[in-house]
């Protein structure tokens, strides 16, 4: 299967680096040159559009930022979509919201291409162990044609059913890490209170029965949400409310998750 790599950051980075080291033929495209630079020594190649690389691509993998950002890169005049021929497959890797991976899915389908979501969770660390995690929505026999390439850089690659339901777990997992934060500093502000040292406190909390990848990250940084503002505040803000709406939409509450997740989201200066 050949494969095409779009959105060279952080966590999409060590996962196309993953791909091309399984041994699969892998294509690379990025705005700025810099991105693809450090590729140089692997097998990968470089197109000069996403057209270009859908056209050497039977999969195409997508790992950019945000709906918007899928969008432009599928559907624009030189997307991946204007090269991908008949039988080609897009996975959605970004987090976005279920209903863009229909709609997308709906114009894909016209030239007889399929679209399958697959956020990831677990970050660059998670791939480079070949350990992240990848909830797939999406059609068996799809799902499981594209699962080698998956499995270079992933150990949990959960099929969550129809095409939209990855993006629906992983958007509940982003909610409740958001609001494992905010329960997180809560605690540490009664803390501050109660006078226990909070670099002690964050010890015992993560080693002990309360710990979470929430209070790990809090941990990491010093007590504080500080340091991880710029890193995950705007992902998790819309994460969010992504996930405000798919539960209007169910017409279910909101719910205390959504509540001390806003506590998280307002410590970051991101509330909803």
């Amino acid at each position: 299967m050949r494969v095409g790599f779009i959105g060279l950051g952080s966590q999409g980075g060590p996962m196309a680096r993953r791909i091309v080291e399984g041994g699969f033929e892998l294509t690379l495209w990025a705005r700025r040159p810099a991105s693809v630079e450090p590729y140089a020594d692997t097998a990968a190649k470089v197109a000069s559009t996403p057209a270009e690389l859908a056209a050497a691509s039977d999969l195409v993998c997508l790992c950019v930022v945000g709906d918007d950002d899928v969008r432009e890169v599928l559907t624009g005049e030189s997307g991946v979509l204007a090269g991908l021929a008949a039988g080609g497959v897009v996975a959605i890797h970004s987090t976005v919201h279920p209903d863009t991976c229909r709609e997308l899915a709906d114009i894909a389908a016209a030239q007889g291409v399929t679209v399958i979501d697959a956020p990831v969770s677990g970050g660059g660390p998670a791939v480079e162990e070949g350990t992240l995690m990848v909830m797939v929505g999406g059609e068996d026999d799809v799902v499981e044609r594209v699962r080698p390439v998956f499995a270079t850089y992933s150990d949990a690659i959960v099929h969550l059913g129809a095409l939209g339901s990855g993006q629906v777990a992983k958007i509940l997992n982003n909610l409740l890490f958001s609001a494992n934060l905010g329960a997180a500093m809560s605690t540490l502000e009664l803390g501050d209170a109660l006078g226990i040292p909070r670099d002690r406190l964050c010890e015992v909390l993560h080693r002990g029965s309360a710990t979470s990848k929430a209070v790990g990250s809090i941990t990491v940084f010093g007590g504080s949400l500080e340091g991880l503002a710029p890193i995950a505040g705007a992902l998790l803000q819309k994460d969010v409310r992504h996930a405000a709406s798919l539960a209007r939409h169910a017409g279910a509450p909101e719910g205390t998750v959504f509540h001390v997740a806003d506590t998280a989201l307002r410590l970051m200066e991101h509330g909803r």
